[in-house]
C-alpha cells in the first residue's frame, strides 16, 4: 500500500461531515434580526412593567418601547455577567414570573 494514500485517508472527512459542515455555513451568513433605530436601549419608559406578569405579551412591548436589540429575562436563580452592553434590557422576574425590575445594562 502506498504510504502517502494511507497519510491522506487519516485526514481525509467523512461525506456526511463535508455536508453537515457546508449546511451549517449557511447559517453563518444569514443575518440577525432586525432593530428599529440604533438598537441602544432606553429603560426611562420601562418602568410600567414593574410589578407586572413576566409573559410574551409584556416582554415583547418592553423590547419594542425599549429600543433595545437583545432582552434577558431574568429568574431568581439565573447567574448573569457584569458586562455592560448599550443594546440589552435585563427583565428581573421572581419565582412567581412577575416582573421586579427593568434595566438596561
Amino acid at each position: 500500500m502506498n504510504l502517502s494514500f494511507v497519510n491522506l485517508r487519516k485526514f481525509c472527512l467523512p461525506a456526511a461531515a463535508v455536508v453537515v459542515a457546508a449546511s451549517l455555513s449557511g447559517c453563518l451568513t444569514t443575518p440577525g434580526p432586525t432593530v428599529a433605530g440604533d438598537g441602544r436601549c432606553d429603560d426611562t419608559q420601562s418602568q410600567w412593567a414593574v410589578g407586572q406578569p413576566g409573559n410574551e405579551a409584556n416582554i415583547r412591548r418592553l423590547k419594542s418601547e425599549s429600543g433595545a436589540g437583545l432582552l434577558n429575562p431574568i429568574g431568581p436563580g439565573t447567574i448573569v455577567s457584569r458586562d455592560i452592553r448599550q443594546d440589552r434590557l435585563r427583565v428581573f422576574l421572581d419565582a412567581a414570573n412577575v416582573i421586579t425590575a427593568v434595566r438596561c445594562e
